[in-house]
């Protein structure tokens, strides 16, 4: 498993820090533990620390009156997420689930407005993780509303490889075809037959471990080419 300090190295933030900036991140991050299913960060609550996905994998989600539940984003290992709420200090908008057991580090405001005040640096990550953050919304919308599940699939795999945003992600992706289904929206038996077909047309292989990526842009042609 990954520890904090390999996915600190992993963050592209960190690594124009000074020593002594770089020791106070470390001595601020309260690490915590999530089973599978758990409640990381809830809907409501007060953004008062940026978070990061040392090892495992979570969702983002928003839940209806009704019950229904909709998918905003997966988090992998390796990445840093929940910047806006922390920027502008207000209610968490979403709820964080665990898809599998998963270590979170969460950086209090404090230190992340002190980072602001201190590192040039970090104020140019947050611009860009800001700006990635919003193409990636605009996209999912988009593809939520042009494409099939097959071609969602597809997209939902190609976006774990935004090297801004999750930039732990290798090319085999530990994923199972549940944790798939619960980011595109569908049931596995669904996803199932959606990898198969990916699988078929050279551009993945799928095992019991998850997904290896064969053909990134194939990828992206095949969900462009179902617009």
């Amino acid at each position: 498993m990954r520890s904090l300090d390999e996915m600190l190295a992993l963050s592209p933030w960190t690594r124009e820090l000074s020593p002594a900036q770089l020791a106070q991140v470390k001595a601020s991050i309260v690490e915590r533990e999530f089973p599978p299913g758990a409640l990381v960060c809830r809907k409501g609550e007060p953004s008062n620390a940026w978070v990061g996905v040392i090892d495992g994998l979570v969702k983002l989600q928003c839940v209806a009156s009704t019950g229904k539940s909709f998918t905003l984003a997966g988090i992998p290992g390796g990445s840093w997420f929940g910047e806006g709420s922390v920027l502008k200090g207000e209610p968490r908008k979403y709820d964080v689930v665990a898809l599998r057991a998963s270590r979170i580090a969460f950086l209090p405001e404090s230190t992340f407005h002190w980072l602001l005040d201190s590192s040039l640096a970090f104020n140019r990550f947050l611009l860009m993780q800001l700006n990635e953050r919003l193409s990636y919304f605009i996209g999912t919308l988009e593809h939520e509303r042009l494409l099939d599940l097959d071609a969602r699939v597809a997209m939902s795999l190609v976006s774990l490889f935004n090297p801004h945003l999750y930039p732990a992600t290798q090319f085999q992706i530990q994923i199972s075809q549940e944790e798939l289904g619960y980011l595109v929206g569908a049931c596995r038996q669904r996803v199932n037959q959606a990898l198969q077909v990916l699988q078929r047309a050279g551009l993945i292989d799928v095992d019991y471990r998850g997904v290896t990526v064969r053909d990134l842009e194939g990828l992206r042609r095949f969900a462009a080419s179902s617009q």
